[in-house]
């Protein structure tokens, strides 16, 4: 059996089946063998095939690796050609993230980006120098800044300074040419992903913190100007990012780091945009390659291109974000918007559920470099914890620059099919005045919110100062301190903007090389103050202040000189270079024009020149103002009190918690008012009122900013507002408004709107409501609303230099270009009169300074015209017979509703009408002072307020008087009006007054009297007298009023009579005038 041959006459090799056939032999006998041969010929013939299966294998592999290739390398050049910048940008991170290979095709290029690896190797072998340069800038400047920036951080140093090995990449470079022939303008498309470990340690208290790891991802623009004939042929290098760049920082220890006193109210989203803006327009950093260079100022701080004069107006079509029951019920959104450009960034209102809202605001950017900066509008559902994103759009201002004025909706990403609406103008900077008057002109045409428009732009490069005196505050520390100079800094303030350099320390002759921008809303009337102060803001060093009508006459709109300090040493001084410039919108479609001549002016003087007058048009005999002429409101403001405001004044470092210094702006309609300073309260009580006129134009609100008065800058307190419509939709709103941006702190107001009534008897009424609300910190409340409607003008004398019309004095008219002897105006007006029947309407015509005629026009003629209503030509003084002026002029009065005053002709009116139906009369008791067990009844029936009625059925006579409690003033307010009386018996005529005491008690505290009113029986004082009570303890008083006679100065009034009042029956919240 061992030797038996197998398959095919081939011997079985000992060892494989041999003893596997000599085991199953003798069960399965010799067929077995057979078929265990034939499958061991099988194996053998797939052992020759696995070579070719193998290749096959690797074949297909090749073949799957290419054609996955090939599909990537067209995906990557379908997203080139839809976005070539983000295709660049996630390529070149991938690189810079270490990814072996480029997903971009060897096909792909770009005509404008040029590849820059020879750059790229430089800065790999550079990158160790610079990581050197950085470790000195950061021990030998930064460190000492800091440690001097903030008491608490006087132990801080950097512990480990290691800028790694990966270096910064320059993915692409673009070359803008034909811009400026004096600069050469590259923008670099970077990447840094480095492995930069920074260590720092605030030893007082054992805190350390670092960074480890940082990315930067960002457009770079790098100017190379000026340009000079020597070498190095560029004067200097200035570079900054066009746009945010990304930025994201691996902190290690934050924790430790805030808190640290002085940084708790800081977060690390907080210190990442400080950062990244502080690399965005308008800061830049500038690089001097040559010395002494004149130009650094303006390269650090270059004068704009242009203003960019952004309206968002709407939205429509946002996305619903506010979801109900979990989602069952889909609500609305309420959308605002942030508008960006750069590190200017401005947040609209919250329009409440609103998927089409309507916002209809201004904001005004600098705009530096075009083409480059975009305008970034981002659209937000306000929510309680994390607002929802609703879209954004982007835009480059070269096609604003480019049209002037653009108005378009634009579709937001991420939105859906939401778009949004908004106007853009281009406005010019101007270097002469020659259209400054009409930018100011067009500009009170305008009404804008949150802030009225600006007609020019500041720019101060502020220098540096000589010989500043010694602080006194120094000089007491000279044993303590070495240094006995000043740590000197800048405050610049124009108009409520306050702006501040940084603080150079221990000198008297400080280099700032600064520079700071302000937008002027009027630059004839506004003045720029400026304070050196030492570091810490409580000792001044100097002061400034510079009339910017000063600059309008300056060649170049521009000031660069020397300037003596006030209030500091006799030879302190600095330097500045203040330039002015002025915005001009130059487009067709906004270019203020003169009102067109009045329709057949042309044909009457071809006609005239012919000798003919048929065809002159008649002259118009009544003014034709438009629709909305007298439709304007009063809104009075009463601004009360506020609670629980937030404590700012702080002493000893912070270790004891003061209060604040409250006071508050209050804006509406383009006006702004502000209170009283509150001293040393948190929960303060001003009792002011303002009034203003506006018109019902939609979004219109009224804000309320609290601040904290300091010496240096103000505390911001937080701020509140109510939509103007609601006040006069509801005509009265009482509320507390809870004050925003934060911790605590509400308001207390009162808004009323006060529409015009058109009838004389109402006067009486507003005059006695006004005094009765009349509080001493605020100004007469006005009475009535005068709207004028100047139409135009005829045979106005002419001469041969005639030169445009404009009124003088009362009213403000535009120009008229036209020499015309009929100009036309066509313009209205709004005054607050306060006393009609004592006040004028003063109007002048003139011609260059030369009055072609005035008019003087007293008001109580309209108080006995036809619904208070002129509509007719007048006759103008100091001019010939037939100089006349066409006007509308109406007076309406303010007759307030709420004011918690009880309506006096409503008293009247009833007790008359009561009288007429009951035959009842009126009774009023007046006891005489000499008897006073005997009390004499008066009876009369009560009169009308201005009927001159003789007392023939009284032994006595009446006191007209009005007794009321306000509520918002917590007082108690009596007013004299006058009386009527007399006994007839009586000789000689008395020189009366009025005596007050306010039972029971008799002291001087309580007493009050009016003035002595000489010789007459019908005195009128109209004199008011105060308390201050809680509502509760004048109820239980008893208030006396005595009529005296007045005898001599040394010597007691003779008493006449009294009128005994139990505050206890009457209603002392509606206060009513009665006899």
């Amino acid at each position: 059996m061992e030797g038996s041959p197998g398959e095919g006459g081939r011997p079985v090799p000992a060892g494989s089946g041999a003893p596997r056939a000599r085991l199953s032999a003798p069960a399965g006998g010799p067929g077995s063998a057979e078929a265990l041969a034939a499958l061991g010929a099988m194996g053998r013939r797939l052992l020759w095939l696995l070579p070719v299966y193998l290749a096959g294998v690797a074949l297909y592999l090749g073949w799957r690796g290419r054609r996955r290739s090939k599909e990537q390398s067209l995906r990557a050049a379908g997203l080139v050609l839809g976005d070539e910048e983000a295709a660049v940008s996630a390529t070149a991170l991938g690189r810079s993230l270490g990814q072996s290979q480029s997903q971009l095709p060897a096909w792909v290029s770009f005509p404008d980006v040029e590849k820059a690896e020879w750059l790229n190797k430089i800065l790999a072998q550079a990158w160790p120098f610079f990581g050197q340069y950085m470790e000195k800038l950061l021990v030998e400047n930064i460190a000492p800044s800091i440690r001097a920036s903030n008491t608490h951080l006087q132990t801080f140093t950097f512990s480990k300074i290691d800028m790694g090995e990966k270096p910064l990449r320059v993915i692409g470079v673009k070359v803008h040419t034909g811009l400026n022939k004096k600069q050469i303008l590259l923008d670099l498309n970077i990447s840094y992903a480095g492995d930069v470990q920074i260590d720092v340690e605030v030893k007082k208290f054992f805190c350390k913190a670092g960074v480890k790891g940082m990315q930067l991802h960002g457009m770079l623009r790098v100017i190379l100007e000026p340009l000079i004939g020597n070498v190095p042929i560029v004067g200097a290098l200035t570079m900054f990012f066009i746009r945010r760049p990304t930025l994201d920082i691996n902190w290690t220890g934050m924790t430790n780091l805030l808190d640290i006193p002085g940084l708790s109210s800081l977060s690390d989203t907080m210190i990442m945009d400080s950062i990244a803006s502080f690399l965005v327009l308008p800061n830049r950093l500038l690089i001097p390659l040559v010395p002494d260079l004149h130009e650094a100022a303006q390269l650090r701080s270059p004068i704009p291109r242009g203003i960019v004069r952004v309206y968002l107006m709407e939205a429509k079509d946002l996305q619903s974000k506010d979801k109900y029951i979990k989602g069952m019920i889909e609500g609305k959104s309420d959308p605002y918007a942030v508008v960006r450009v750069g590190t200017q960034v401005f947040t609209s209102k919250v329009i409440d559920e609103n998927l089409n809202p309507k916002w209809n605001e201004m904001y005004e950017f600098i705009v530096h470099e075009v083409p480059g900066q975009e305008l970034e509008v981002e659209l937000f559902d306000k929510d309680p914890d994390q607002d929802d994103f609703l879209g954004r759009m982007k835009l480059d201002f070269g096609e604003v620059m480019q049209a002037r004025v653009l108005e378009e909706w634009f579709p937001l990403q991420d939105g859906g099919r939401a778009r949004v609406h908004l106007r853009l103008e281009w406005h010019t900077l101007m270097s002469d005045t020659s259209k400054l008057d009409q930018v100011l002109q067009w500009n009170k045409t305008l009404s804008t919110k949150p802030e009225p428009p600006s007609a020019a732009i500041l720019v101060v490069y502020l220098d540096r100062a000589q010989e500043l005196p010694v602080s006194q505050y120094f000089l007491s520390l000279q044993l303590k301190k070495s240094s006995k100079e000043p740590n000197p800094m800048v405050q610049l303030s124009v108009h409520d903007v306050t702006r501040e350099s940084k603080v150079v320390y221990n000198t008297v002759s400080p280099i700032w090389d600064d520079a700071f921008r302000f937008f002027l809303q009027d630059p004839t009337a506004e003045d720029i103050d400026i304070q050196v102060k030492d570091d810490n803001r409580q000792t001044t060093l100097g002061s400034l202040t510079i009339h910017l009508s000063r600059l309008l006459n300056a060649d170049d709109l521009t000031l660069d000189q020397w300037f003596q300090l006030e209030n500091s040493g006799p030879n302190s001084r600095i330097y500045m270079k203040v330039v002015m410039r002025i915005l001009y919108l130059d487009a067709p479609e906004v270019c203020i024009k003169t009102r067109p001549c009045p329709p057949g002016q042309l044909d009457v003087i071809e006609s005239a020149n012919l000798g003919s007058s048929v065809d002159q048009p008649p002259r118009p005999t009544k003014a034709s103002p438009d629709a909305e002429f007298g439709t304007e409101s009063v809104i009075r403001i009463h601004l009360l009190e506020a609670e629980n405001l937030i404590a700012k004044d702080n002493f000893m470092g912070g270790m004891i918690k003061g209060k604040s210094d409250p006071y508050v702006k209050v804006r509406l309609g383009g006006q702004k008012f502000r209170s009283r300073v509150i001293k040393e309260d948190l929960n303060p009580r001003w009792s002011e009122i303002y009034e203003v006129v506006v018109s019902d134009i939609p979004g219109q609100e009224v804000e309320f900013d609290l601040y904290d008065k300091d010496v240096d800058k103000d505390d911001f307190l937080g701020r509140c507002k109510i939509p103007l419509r609601q006040v006069l939709s509801s005509k009265f709103v009482d509320e507390w408004l809870p004050l925003e941006d934060v911790k605590s702190g509400r308001l207390h107001v009162k808004l009323e709107c006060l529409p015009p009534t058109y009838s004389a008897a109402e006067l009486e009424q507003v005059l006695i409501v006004n005094s009765l609300i009349q509080t001493p910190k605020s100004e007469e409340l006005s009475s009535a609303l005068l709207s004028v409607f100047l139409d135009r003008a005829a045979d106005l004398p002419v001469s041969g230099a005639l030169n445009p019309m404009s009124c003088f004095l009362a009213l403000f008219l535009p120009e008229v270009s036209s020499q015309t002897a009929d100009p036309v105006w066509d313009e209205a007006f709004s005054f607050l009169i306060k006393k009609p029947h004592a006040e004028s309407l003063e109007l002048q015509v003139k011609d260059d300074g030369h009055v072609l005629g005035s008019l003087s026009l007293p008001l109580t003629q309209l108080l006995v015209a036809e619904g208070l209503v002129l509509d007719q030509w007048f006759q103008l003084n100091n001019a010939s017979p037939t100089t006349q002026i066409l006007m509308r002029v109406q007076l309406g009065l303010l007759v307030s509703q709420h004011s918690g005053v009880e309506a006096f002709h409503a008293v009247m009116g009833e007790d008359n009408e009561e009288s007429s139906l009951k035959g009842s009369e009126t009774e009023l008791y007046i006891q005489e002072d000499g008897d006073s067990r005997s009390m004499q009844e008066l009876r009369q029936r009560m009169p009308h307020a201005n009927s001159n009625l003789e007392l023939s059925d009284s032994p006595l006579g009446q006191l007209h008087l009005t007794v009321w409690y306000n509520i918002d003033a917590r007082k108690l307010i009596a007013i004299i009006h006058a009386c009527r009386y007399w006994l007839e018996k009586q000789n000689d005529i008395p020189d009366p007054y009025v005596s007050l005491i306010l039972l029971p008690d008799k002291s001087r505290v309580t007493k009050r009297k009016t003035a002595v009113r000489k010789k007459t029986l019908n005195p009128e004082f109209n004199e008011k007298f105060e308390w201050d009570l809680t509502l509760e303890e004048a109820q239980r008083r008893k208030l006396e009023a005595y009529i005296k006679n007045s005898i001599s100065f040394m010597s007691r009034g003779e008493p006449i009579g009294k009128v005994h009042i139990d505050l206890s029956q009457k209603d002392l919240t509606q206060g009513a005038a009665q006899w």
